[in-house]
């Protein structure tokens, strides 16, 4: 299945066309970046490029959010105190979120039950477009899929371009930071999770 560099205006309901632009833009520059590094978009590709996560020092505290999943409930990011969280920021058009997704999936299947909570915030789309999009993926996530439509909580999070993952620590601040696909099911950084659930 092609994936696409940009929504498709038939099916992705962005609020605005500088919305559109700028997370185009954003998802452009962090795809060329990963060609730059020789990275073909597939999560075997992953594996052989991931490069370190960014320890942030000292920690700034997480901004807090609330929206809504996929799937109905809302999620808030202060309900997850004394949790370890991920949180991802992501679209159905990023060819890199494309990619890294499953590895994130396979990160929480083998640690969900060790104080780890994953919220994949998607930008810019309807309920119903990452909803057709997860249905495509194997395995489909099992995390909540949260949607950010008009890109708020990622301005407060001064996300520069997407796929951006943040590691949150237990005192809701940011520990680390990675821009750009990562494979997730890493062993580097599946210790750094768990260091920060040992904390």
């Amino acid at each position: 299945m092609d994936t696409p560099t940009q929504p498709p205006s038939a099916t992705c309901n962005v609020p605005t066309a500088n919305e559109l632009m700028r997370w185009t833009r954003r998802a452009t520059l962090i795809g060329l970046g990963a060609a730059a590094a020789g990275a073909a978009l597939t999560g075997s590709a992953l594996a052989g490029v991931n490069a370190p996560l960014t320890a942030l020092a000292p920690r700034p505290p997480a901004p807090d959010f609330t929206l809504p999943s996929v799937a109905g409930p809302t999620y808030s990011l202060k309900q997850f105190r004394g949790t370890v969280v991920l949180v991802n920021f992501w679209a159905t058009w990023c060819p890199p979120c494309r990619a890294e997704m499953p590895s994130i999936e396979r990160l929480h299947q083998s640690i969900k039950n060790k104080d780890l909570q994953i919220l994949a915030l998607d930008q810019g789309e309807t309920q119903s477009v990452v909803f057709a999009y997860l249905g495509q993926l194997t395995p489909s996530p099992t995390f909540p899929i949260l949607l950010d439509q008009h890109s708020k909580v990622a301005d407060a999070f001064h996300v520069a371009g997407i796929p951006t993952t943040f590691l949150i620590d237990k005192m809701g601040r940011i520990a680390y930071k990675a821009v750009g696909g990562r494979n997730y099911a890493d062993s580097d950084i599946r210790s750094i999770i768990e260091k920060l659930i040992a904390a």
